[in-house]
């Protein structure tokens, strides 16, 4: 295993942490976006509003991304474990 395969595993790695981690991040961005354009348009300044909003943004991001994330990260995995074998090779 020389240092291009470690580099180019870390990359891999982090591209699929942020394409696992950018829906869940997007829903809870517009969805605190739109609530405090909300607050500001009619001067509800609750702290405690903002956060039902999100956590069910969340949930329907991972309701409908959650079999694409699972699908990328067992593709990833399974070309890990196929991998292997190569790894100790020079």
């Amino acid at each position: 295993m020389n240092d291009q395969m470690v580099i180019d595993l870390g990359w891999k790695t982090i591209w699929l942490a942020i394409q696992v981690a950018a829906p869940s991040l997007l829903a809870t961005l517009l969805m605190g976006l739109a609530v405090s354009i909300f607050q500001a348009a009619t001067q509800i300044n609750e702290q405690t509003l903002s956060f039902i909003p999100k956590i069910l943004a969340i949930t329907v991001a991972l309701v409908i991304f959650g079999p694409w994330t699972l699908s990328i990260m067992i593709e990833f995995t399974i070309g890990l474990i196929k991998a292997i074998p190569h790894l100790g090779s020079k």
